[in-house]
């Protein structure tokens, strides 16, 4: 730490001209300490060198030490001057006038909250796998591999599409596990969905053009969406998903259309074969890419997994992504977007000049991992697990919470979906409440892209939630749902009272009496 910095720093703000050199030292000292800026700990600069830095003499650092260390703020031992354990002054901060957004685009001040399921704790936190079951020692080994075995040039900054043997792994992964059809020139790597999302807006849409989202929709594609300057129009989500009408096409033709096909955000239906053809075909008429965000469709439980839409027909207009995140761990940040072959050099272009260049290593031990087939391995074990945790949620979700929510979505992926039956149910108002007793749900309603979507209810991610522990957590959240509908109940009944003729008489000639 630069200590002479920091003491002019302190002087400036809190010393007074009129001082004497060694209690201006002292009370900047202590100012530091009191608020936390020097830490418990912290090593003071040894007296006679903060005596030159200072232009001081000596024994005005002595006269300052020998304060703060019979005040209690500093400790002496045979190495030095320590900083004692104080409990810092932290004041509020004064409240002031919301400051104007200077230098901020129109777009950045439109943007939505989103919510951020990644700070989030408890129970059913949709998006996070479980994560005590990845097989660390593995991916520890093939990192360490992968920086020995790296060259000088390979220190450098990296491939801006992503290293070779990366892009050629996933691409063979692809082709065989989801039927995408696709070479290594056309994968580029990205730090994962919503850095693919942001690259796919900006490189395929120009400002204005119009973007379809479902309705209710993922969040990070709407603010992609809005940072890119894009025309937003929510396209409404049933049990067949995406579901878009031909006044859709006739009055709002999209120039990019974003869908989640094999298992809906937050909704978790799937999108039917004959509604991915006639995507694509209508996409092909209109000039419009379909983004599809594959985001967890390695996990499917029941039936027959299907083929990326990508693959469906020769040629079709879709920009496939995909993302480490759910099948392996989020801090990975590696995903990767799939583009048309027509497309695949325009890309490597612009990746060129904007691109980060670097995880090396990462994306090596992922090449490796893909390689060595424990990728496929450890899928194979995730989808028993996660099947196993469905099953248990929906078993309790139905016991407790069948007669006034139907369960969503539970065919594939990390979570499902749980539609109250009674609409005035504000869920809203339950995720709050269930967070207070340490389960993180979503509220549908949350979700909505445009407009009221219809959909009232709570998203529920299961992945890292033990099969043993879902009968008591779905107990406590029964209970603040039917309090919640309970309350809903009242509500509208006080409403309609409220509303008869007798009632309205009443009130109307008590206000003339008076």
């Amino acid at each position: 730490m630069d200590f002479t910095l920091l003491i002019n720093g302190y002087a400036e703000q809190h010393g007074d001209a009129a001082w004497p050199r060694q209690r201006l030292l002292h009370e900047c000292l202590r100012a530091a300490i009191r608020d936390g800026t020097l830490a418990a700990g912290t090593r003071l600069a040894a007296t006679r060198a903060l005596a030159e830095e200072l232009g001081v003499a000596r024994n005005t650092v002595l006269y300052a030490y020998d304060q703060l260390t019979s005040e209690g703020y500093v400790v002496s031992d045979r190495r030095g001057t320590l900083v004692a354990a104080v409990t810092p002054d932290r004041k509020p901060p004064r409240r002031t006038l919301a400051a104007p957004k200077i230098g901020l685009s129109q777009r950045v001040r439109n943007l939505r909250s989103v919510p951020g399921d990644a700070e989030r704790m408890g129970a059913f936190v949709p998006g996070v796998p479980a994560l005590e079951h990845f097989p660390m020692a593995l991916w520890r080994r093939m990192l360490e591999r992968a920086l020995r075995g790296m060259t000088v040039q390979q220190l450098n900054y990296g491939d801006p599409a992503g290293e070779a043997p990366l892009r050629e792994a996933i691409a063979d992964h692809l082709r065989a596990s989801r039927g995408v059809v696709c070479d290594a020139a056309q994968v580029f790597i990205t730090d994962g969905t919503q850095s693919s999302l942001d690259l796919c807006m900006r490189a395929l849409a120009d400002a204005g053009d119009t973007i379809w989202i479902e309705n209710p929709g993922y969040g990070g594609a709407l603010a992609a969406a809005r940072a890119a300057g894009l025309a937003v129009t929510g396209i409404d989500v049933d049990d067949d998903g995406m579901a878009p009408k031909p006044d859709d096409w006739m009055l709002r033709p999209p120039r990019l259309i974003y869908t989640t096909p094999s298992h809906q955000y937050p909704v978790g239906s799937v999108l039917s074969l004959r509604r991915r053809h006639a995507l694509i075909e209508a996409a092909r008429v209109a000039g419009a890419l379909v983004i599809e965000d594959d985001y967890d469709s390695e996990f499917r439980h029941d039936g027959a997994p299907l083929h990326a839409m990508q693959g469906l027909a020769a040629d079709a207009p879709v920009v496939y992504l995909g993302t480490f995140s759910k099948t392996m761990f989020p801090s990975l940040r590696i995903g990767f977007v799939v583009v048309p072959a027509v497309l695949a050099e325009a890309f490597a272009e612009m990746r060129a000049q904007s691109s980060a260049r670097g995880r090396v290593a990462e994306q090596l031990a992922l090449a490796e991992f893909l390689r060595s087939g424990q990728f496929v391995l450890h899928l194979r074990r995730m989808r028993r697990l996660y099947r196993q945790r469905r099953d248990a949620l929906v078993a309790a979700l139905e016991l407790h919470l069948g007669s006034i929510a139907t369960v969503h979505g539970g065919s594939a992926g990390m979570h499902l979906s749980l539609r109250f039956n009674d609409a005035r149910i504000d869920d809203v108002k339950v995720t709050a409440q269930a967070e207070r007793h340490g389960i993180a749900v979503n509220a549908l309603s949350e979700h909505d892209t445009q407009g009221d979507s219809g959909w009232k209810g709570l998203m529920l991610g299961y992945a890292q939630v033990p099969a043993e522990q879902m009968e008591g957590l779905v107990k406590q959240l029964a209970a603040i749902v039917h309090l919640a509908a309970y309350a809903a109940n009242c509500s509208t009944e006080r409403s309609a009272k409220l509303r008869t003729p007798y009632q309205h008489a009443r009130r109307t000639s008590g206000r003339s009496r008076r």
